[in-house]
């Protein structure tokens, strides 16, 4: 790609559900936060230009990781919901002088385990309407009631989890989440607010390794596609 890339990560939330003493993204993996796998990994992309952090204007924590002096990382302050901080991301980088038509992937601070080859994937697969990851729905898909009765099965035909990253023009991906927080429209991802302004954005099959800590089993599970991911990575390297 000719375009620069940089990415913005919302980190700006408190993780309730961990039932934790501090944010889930600063909890521990292997000895490191989930921060830092995520940001690490992220790293680990040569084509990503900056990374841009957006952090609570209360954060206690990333002051004292020795990621925080990384020439790439700056930072900015979280908004209220995910949408806010990726919001205020995307502007930062337009305030620095950064062109619209700049590439941007957004991803979830919580999914620590995304591989460097999905990185180059979706870069590669770049779109004016924007891609993302996801995976491919394989279990039989019940919709429920509000008492948690089944009142139908769902056809998972052309059903996706969806991940991230997720990839657009800075500018269109500015514009289209501006529109939908001044509408008044709930999106839970990037691909929600592109969809919401008439756009298509592409999905592209990402490795199931890719998962969101959000449970405290979570945990265990990223821990373990970390080992394997490092693992395979060895491999590589001696072959």
């Amino acid at each position: 790609m000719t375009l620069p890339l940089y990415a913005v990560v919302p980190a700006a939330g408190v993780g309730a559900r961990m039932n934790a003493d501090r944010p889930k993204q600063y909890l521990l993996l292997q000895d490191k936060t989930i921060l830092e796998h995520t940001l690490e990994k992220l790293l680990e992309f040569s084509a990503i230009k900056e990374i841009v952090l957006s952090v609570s204007k209360s954060d206690a924590y990333f002051s004292d990781l020795p990621i925080k002096n990384n020439s790439k990382i700056t930072i900015c302050e979280g908004g209220k919901e995910r949408f806010h901080s990726v919001l205020n991301g995307l502007e930062s980088l337009l305030e620095k002088g950064v062109g619209r038509d700049a590439w941007v992937m957004v991803h979830d601070v919580a999914r620590p385990c995304i591989r460097l080859q999905d990185l180059k994937r979706l870069f590669n697969n770049a779109n004016e309407q924007g891609v993302i990851l996801g995976q491919p729905v394989r279990d039989t898909m019940k919709r429920s009631n509000g008492n948690g009765l089944i009142i139908k099965t769902v056809d998972r035909t052309h059903l996706w989890h969806a991940l991230t990253p997720q990839l657009a023009p800075l500018g269109i991906l500015f514009d289209a989440i501006s529109k939908a927080i001044e509408d008044g429209v709930n999106i839970t991802d990037e691909a929600s607010a592109l969809e919401y302004v008439g756009l298509t954005p592409k999905m592209l099959a990402g490795h199931p390794s890719n998962i969101k800590v959000t449970q405290p089993e979570d945990l265990e599970m990223a821990n373990a596609f970390l080992m394997l991911n490092s693992s395979d990575a060895l491999s590589r390297e001696i072959k």
